[in-house]
This record gives structure tokens, sequence and C-alpha cells, in this order.
């Protein structure tokens, strides 16, 4: 069979997500000590695993059922003809077309992994004002 093509579309934000998260673990120390940008680093973070899980997701589901498409192929040749066309190549193969998920999942990713971190940034710099509010308010009153 030929070689097998590799979905850079997903490989490529897949990695750029696993170096930035990567990045922000090894600086973590000095970027979270700041309280100003706690709840931003928070927001990134959490940005860059969950987009992470979405492409890296459908990264794997991609190859592996490219890969599953492959034991079909009896002789090697990259068609499927003759004894090869069986109802489980057929069910293969209706799984490896239906990909329009996969391949936007880079894009789906970024909208649905912006708005769970904007989310969580929100919630925080609520709770953290909040909790500066009581604080300040309990000062004033003891």
């Amino acid at each position: 069979m030929d070689e097998m093509s590799l979905p850079y579309h997903l490989i490529i934000p897949s990695l750029i997500s696993i170096l930035i998260l990567g990045i922000i673990i090894l600086k973590r120390k000095k970027l979270f000590a700041n309280g100003k940008w706690k709840w931003f680093w928070i927001s990134t973070t959490i940005f860059f695993a969950i987009y992470l899980l979405i492409v890296g997701g459908a990264t794997y589901s991609d190859i592996s059922l490219e890969l599953a498409l492959r034991k079909f192929d009896l002789n090697g040749d990259g068609m499927f003809n003759g004894a090869e066309i069986t109802p489980e190549l057929k069910t293969a193969m209706n799984k490896s077309i239906s990909d329009t998920g996969r391949n936007f999942s880079f894009i789906t990713g970024l909208f649905f992994s912006g708005i769970i971190s904007f989310l969580v940034f929100i919630i925080g710099k609520t709770i953290e004002y909040i909790k500066k509010k009581k604080t300040t308010h309990n000062n004033v009153y003891n």
C-alpha cells in the first residue's frame, strides 16, 4: 500500500499546544506567582490543554482509522478490489470518509477551548474579587 498520509492540519496544532504547555509548565513558578496575571495563565493553560485533547484526539482517531483500512488491503496495492471488499471494509471506509468533524476539529477546538477558558478566567477573577472585597470588608470592622 502507498505511504500513509499524515493529517498535518491536526498534527501541527497538537505539537504547538504541547510546546506551549511545556513552556508554561517549565515557567509556572514565575508565571503563576504574580497574583494579577494568575487567572490569565490558568485560563491559558486550560485553553491549550483542552485544545490538545480535542485536536490530539482527532489526530489519533484519523491515524487509527487509516491503519484499520490498511488491514483490509490484502495484496498491498493501495486499492480495494475483489475479495478485499467486505462489509467490515465498508464500515471502516464509512468511518474513515465521514471525517468532517475530525478535519475541522482544529477550528472548532479553538472556539470550544476559548469559551471554556474564558469562563474559567471570568469565574476565577470574580471569586478573587469577592474574596478581596470580603477581606477588605472584614479588616475595616476589626
